[in-house]
């Protein structure tokens, strides 16, 4: 079974775009880690991908929020006035059928894989944060007892996070965390799109981290199109987090 994970794409179409063509979309199933939405200018392209590509997605902390505007909700965090506008302009922008497909996503998903080679079930569990908290980050740098608690704590061989957009892959317990870091904005200073390839066979679990360039300048034009706060036409160009 061969699985493209994407995560934290942030509404970045583009970046999924180089993605996806990369590999040529030559997967068994792409997993969708959650953070589908906000900071970058293309929402519904992003959703309509997700969308017609079938693609199992979680909600993240940002989807929450715009789910939240879209209910009808206020809330006090962010409190900063430029991530406010972000989020207000990503729920008015959204087409009514991604409004719909983001309002329905779960907080985690659990996906079958084949057996290992004694014949015993194993199964893919996709988190945004970690399995005990969606809003938790983990690192590579997270103590291992920590990530050994966590491994307590499911059934599955191999769990999916994200949030942190910190890529890496850490094996405790036999259980393999994951994360691909952000796949539309990273903050490392090189803005290439994080992803990974997984490979489940029924010897093990294979996992390459990947980063894709993508043509940045399209974020940053679109950004300046529509006026929205310049800051982020900075932090895609840096690949920093600025505010």
């Amino acid at each position: 079974m061969k699985i493209l994970l994407v995560s934290d794409i942030h509404g970045n179409f583009p970046a999924l775009k180089a993605v996806a063509e990369s590999f040529d979309c030559r997967f068994d199933v792409i997993v969708n880690g959650g953070d589908t939405t906000v900071y970058a200018p293309f929402p519904n392209e992003t959703i309509d991908w997700l969308r017609r590509y079938r693609v199992p997605s979680i909600l993240g902390n940002t989807d929450r929020l715009v789910v939240g505007l879209l209910h009808g909700r206020t809330f006090k965090k962010p409190a900063k006035p430029d991530k406010r506008i972000m989020y207000g302009w990503t729920a008015a922008e959204l087409s009514p059928k991604n409004r719909d497909w983001l309002c329905r996503l779960p907080e985690s998903l659990t996906i079958a894989c084949p057996p290992d080679t004694h014949g015993r079930p194993r199964s893919l569990g996709v988190f945004h944060g970690s399995p005990a908290d969606p809003d938790e980050f983990l690192f590579a740098s997270t103590p291992l007892c920590r990530f050994r608690e966590l491994a307590g704590t499911v059934s599955h061989a191999l769990v999916t996070i994200g949030h942190s957009h910190s890529p890496f892959h850490t094996v405790v317990d036999e259980v393999h965390f994951v994360n691909p870091g952000s796949t539309g904005r990273m903050f490392d200073g090189n803005p290439a799109a994080g992803c990974a390839v997984i490979d489940v066979l029924p010897e093990g679990i294979d996992v390459h981290l990947h980063r894709i360039t993508y043509p940045v300048a399209e974020v940053i034009t679109e950004l300046e199109r529509l006026r929205l706060p310049a800051i982020y036409q900075e932090m895609y160009r840096l690949a920093r987090k600025l505010n």
